[in-house]
């Protein structure tokens, strides 16, 4: 058992290894990033562009399709779980007491937040790419039932945009070879 175990972490480490995976190490760690794990795909961006500054387009396109693929399964979690509270309400219809008749929480912040997001639509998505804002906000949209395509077009322009201005601002920063 134990064998099998450290069999699989050296297969896993060995899956994430920059220099002999590259691309796809880049796209896994980026969709995971985009999940509501806490974890920044930026270093391992910057760090395979380094070690391959040729590769710069490639990298940024896969890590943007690689967090757009993670928001769009954030998404889905939020309409799964909007769909489950739906159906929880139908067997079990007394309100819950930290609700309001319209089914959403109190309070002046969630009300507010609420109201934005359905003012600005799949736009808000733009903002997909804010650290510990950016993934809470598509499981929201997916919450809320936006259009799905439009939010996923919106996320990969908002990803892309950050990818593309934070990797060159740490070129820049940091111009020396590895």
């Amino acid at each position: 058992m134990e064998e099998s175990l450290l069999s699989a972490v050296h297969w896993m480490l060995g899956v994430l290894a920059l220099p002999s995976v590259g691309l796809s190490a880049i796209f896994t760690v980026s969709l995971v990033s985009a999940t509501l794990l806490p974890m920044g795909s930026e270093p391992a961006v910057f760090g395979y562009i380094k070690l391959a500054p040729d590769m710069f387009w490639p990298a940024i396109l896969v890590a943007t399709l690689g967090n757009t693929v993670g928001g769009a399964i954030s998404y889905a979690m939020g309409l799964a779980a909007e769909r489950a509270v739906q159906r929880w309400k139908e067997h079990h219809p007394h309100p819950h007491p930290d609700s309001t008749e319209g089914g959403r929480m109190r309070g002046r912040w969630n009300e507010r937040a609420h109201d934005w997001i359905h003012r600005m639509g799949p736009p808000a998505l733009l903002l997909s790419w804010l650290p510990a804002v950016g993934d809470p906000l598509c499981a929201v949209a997916g919450w809320l039932r936006l259009s799905f395509w439009p939010c996923v077009l919106y996320m990969a322009i908002g990803k892309f945009l950050r990818y593309l201005v934070m990797t060159a601002s740490l070129l820049w920063f940091f111009p020396g070879q590895v």
